[in-house]
C-alpha cells in the first residue's frame, strides 16, 4: 500500500511538472545574453532616460526573452527616441526577435529548416547572421562561429607589440520554452611579447594554459556553459534556476563594482533569481580557486556564497541588502546553501573561520535623465568600532556615482561620474585562502584596498554603428613598504593577500598611509560595426604614475585594434 501511495505521488508530481513544461507558446528564448553585450548599454541609457523603469543592473545578466521584452517597451515609446536611438532599437529588435526573422533580415551560411537567406553576398550585409540554426515546436538551436584578432602596440616606456588571435564556437538555444542552454569554447594563440599580451587581454593572467608555457607558442583557452530553467508560476512572478559557468557581475558600479566586478576568473555556480512585483531575491553559490602554486598539492578550491534582497519602488528607487561569504578548506558547507539565513551569524556559529561581507545599495529613478547610485560595503566588521575609522578591523568601503544621459538636451550623449573609497585591509582575511580573490585576482573593485578613485566618462553614439568613449581615472593608493630583501617593513593594508599580522602590524593605520602612488589614466575608445556582427575596437590608454613617497614619475601608453566576429 505504501509503495502504491509513493507511485501515485510520483506520477502526480510528474504530471504537474510535465504540464508546467508543455503549457507554453514555445516562442521565448531563455538562454542568457552575455553581460558584455552592447545591448546592455542601450538598455541602461533608456532606463536613465525614463523609458524603462528598471533593468536590475546590479545583477545584469538577462535572458534573450527579457531583453526582447524591454525592447518592446521601448518600441511602444519610440516617438520619444532620437533618430540614432530609433536605428539602434531597430537593430536590436532584428537581433532578439527571432519570430520575425526571415530572408529579408537574416542570413544563414548552412541551410537548416528556416526561411533565411543563404546568398553568399549577404555574409557582408547588415543582416543578422547564423552559421547554422534549427527551430521547431520543441527546441531551437543556434550555432555561431566566434573569432578574434588583436594587434597591440606599447609606446612608452618602450616600443613593443603583441598579437592575439583565437577562434571558437557557441551553441545556444531553448528547450520546450523553459530550459535555456549555452556552451562556448575558444582557443587562441599569442605571438610577439607575452608580457604585453596580458595587458591587452587581462584574462591571460589567470589562464592556466597561458602561464603554464609548455608549448612552443603562447596559447590559451576559455570555456563556459550552463543550463537555465525559467518559470512564470503566476502573473508578475518569475523564477530562474541556473547551473554552470559564465561571466558574472554583481552589485552597482559604473567604472568597477565593489561586490563582484567581473574582472576575474569565471565562477562555477548554482544561482536562483526570484522576482515578484516590487520584490526580488538572488541567491548564488559558486566555486573558484586560490593562487596557483607549482606544488599541485598546495592548490585549493574556495567557495563564494551570495544573497541579495531588493525592494523596487516605482518612479522612486531601488534599495537592496546583500551579503556574501568566502570559505575554503572543506567541501560545500550546507549552512551556506541556505538562502534564508544571515551568513554573518551562521559564520560565527561555524567557529568564525570564513570571510563575511554585508553591503547596502541604492539606485534612483525619480529624476529623468539622471540616475544616482551608492553602495556601502562592510568586510567582516558589522557594528563595532565604526567610530574608529583608522582601526585595522574597520574594513569598510563606499561608492557614489551619477549617470547623466542627454545632458542639457544633447541627444545620444552620456556622462558618468563616480567616487570610490576602499579602506585598508578590505578584501583581506586572517586566513589568506579566504581573501576576496580568485586565482590571484580581486573579485571586487579593481583599485583594491587602501585606495580611492575618481572615475568619469563621456560616451556618444555617433550613429547606430559607431560609438566613441573617453574615460578619466584619478587613483590614489597606499602600498606596502619593503626592505632590500623584499620583506614587508610596513603593512599599509594595501594588499588583499596580506592580512593584518597580530603583534607585528599597527592596530591603527591611516587611509592612504604607506608608499603613496597617484595615477592619472586617460582612455580613448571607439567601436564600430561596418558589417553586422563584425566589430572593431580601437583603444588608446595613457598613464601617468607618480610615486609621491619616492618622488618618481613614470609615463606609459599603449593601444590596440581588435576585431571580433560572431557568425
Amino acid at each position: 500500500m505504501i509503495n502504491r501511495l509513493i507511485r501515485k505521488i510520483f506520477f502526480v508530481l510528474l504530471f504537474n511538472f510535465s504540464f508546467l513544461i508543455f503549457n507554453s507558446n514555445l516562442s521565448a528564448q531563455h538562454e542568457n545574453v552575455p553581460v558584455d553585450h552592447n545591448v546592455y548599454t542601450f538598455l541602461k541609457e533608456m532606463k536613465v532616460k525614463g523609458i524603462l523603469q528598471h533593468i536590475h543592473d546590479d545583477n545584469p545578466g538577462m535572458s534573450r526573452k527579457e531583453v526582447y521584452d524591454y525592447l518592446k517597451i521601448i518600441f511602444d515609446r519610440k516617438n520619444e527616441l532620437s533618430g540614432t536611438e530609433s536605428k539602434i532599437l531597430k537593430k536590436y529588435i532584428d537581433e532578439f526577435s527571432y519570430e520575425n526573422a526571415d530572408s529579408t533580415n537574416t542570413f544563414q551560411l548552412i541551410n537548416g529548416n528556416n526561411n533565411y537567406s543563404n546568398r553568399f553576398s549577404d555574409l557582408f550585409s547588415n543582416k543578422i547572421k547564423h552559421f547554422y540554426s534549427y527551430r521547431d515546436e520543441n527546441i531551437n538551436f543556434y550555432f555561431e562561429i566566434l573569432g578574434r584578432a588583436l594587434y597591440g602596440q606599447n609606446f612608452k616606456p618602450f616600443i613593443n607589440n603583441s598579437e592575439l588571435y583565437d577562434i571558437g564556437f557557441r551553441g545556444r538555444g531553448t528547450i520546450l520554452d523553459k530550459v535555456g542552454y549555452s556552451m562556448t569554447i575558444q582557443k587562441g594563440g599569442v605571438s610577439g611579447s607575452q608580457d604585453l599580451a596580458i595587458i591587452f587581454d587581462p584574462r591571460l593572467k589567470y589562464n592556466f594554459k597561458f602561464y603554464e608555457k609548455l608549448e612552443n607558442i603562447g596559447n590559451y583557452d576559455f570555456t563556459e556553459g550552463y543550463l537555465r530553467f525559467f518559470s512564470e508560476p503566476a502573473e508578475d512572478m518569475n523564477i530562474a534556476f541556473q547551473i554552470g559557468r559564465e561571466k558574472l557581475k554583481l552589485g552597482y558600479g559604473y567604472g568597477s563594482r565593489l561586490v563582484l566586478s567581473g574582472d576575474h576568473p569565471m565562477l562555477d555556480f548554482l544561482k536562483v533569481d526570484f522576482n515578484y512585483g516590487v520584490f526580488s531575491f538572488t541567491s548564488l553559490h559558486g566555486s573558484t580557486v586560490g593562487e596557483f602554486n607549482i606544488d599541485r598539492d598546495e592548490n585549493y578550491t574556495k567557495m563564494f556564497a551570495y544573497n541579495k534582497f531588493k525592494l523596487s519602488l516605482k518612479n522612486l528607487f531601488d534599495i537592496g541588502l546583500g551579503e556574501s561569504i568566502i570559505y575554503s578548506g572543506r567541501g560545500i558547507d550546507l549552512a551556506y546553501l541556505n538562502p534564508f539565513a544571515f551568513y554573518k551569524f551562521i559564520e560565527m556559529s561555524l567557529q568564525d573561520r570564513d570571510n563575511g561581507v554585508v553591503f547596502f545599495d541604492f539606485q534612483s529613478r525619480f529624476l529623468k535623465d539622471l540616475e544616482l547610485q551608492a553602495t556601502f560595503f562592510m568586510d567582516e566588521n558589522i557594528i563595532s568600532h565604526l567610530q574608529e575609522m583608522d582601526l585595522f578591523s574597520n574594513k569598510t568601503a563606499y561608492q557614489v556615482g551619477l549617470f547623466w544621459y542627454e545632458p542639457i538636451s544633447l541627444n545620444d550623449l552620456s556622462l558618468v561620474f563616480e567616487y570610490t573609497k576602499i579602506r585598508p585591509y578590505v578584501y583581506s582575511h586572517v586566513n589568506y585562502k579566504n581573501s576576496y580573490t580568485a586565482h590571484g585576482e580581486l573579485l571586487g573593485h579593481r583599485i583594491g584596498p587602501n585606495a580611492d578613485e575618481i572615475y568619469s566618462s563621456a560616451a556618444y553614439n555617433i550613429n547606430d554603428w559607431i560609438r566613441g568613449k573617453f574615460e578619466y581615472q584619478f587613483i590614489r593608493s597606499g602600498e606596502n613598504m619593503f626592505d632590500a630583501l623584499g620583506n614587508v617593513v610596513f603593512n599599509s593594508g594595501g594588499d588583499a593577500f596580506l592580512e593584518h599580522r597580530i603583534d607585528i602590524d599597527a592596530k591603527h593605520v591611516a587611509f592612504l598611509d604607506g608608499e603613496r602612488i597617484n595615477q592619472n589614466i586617460f582612455t580613448f575608445d571607439i567601436r564600430f560595426e561596418p558589417i553586422r556582427e563584425v566589430y572593431f575596437d580601437i583603444l588608446y590608454k595613457y598613464i601617468i604614475q607618480k610615486n609621491i613617497t619616492k618622488d618618481l614619475t613614470d609615463y606609459s601608453s599603449y593601444g590596440f585594434i581588435r576585431m571580433n566576429l560572431e557568425i
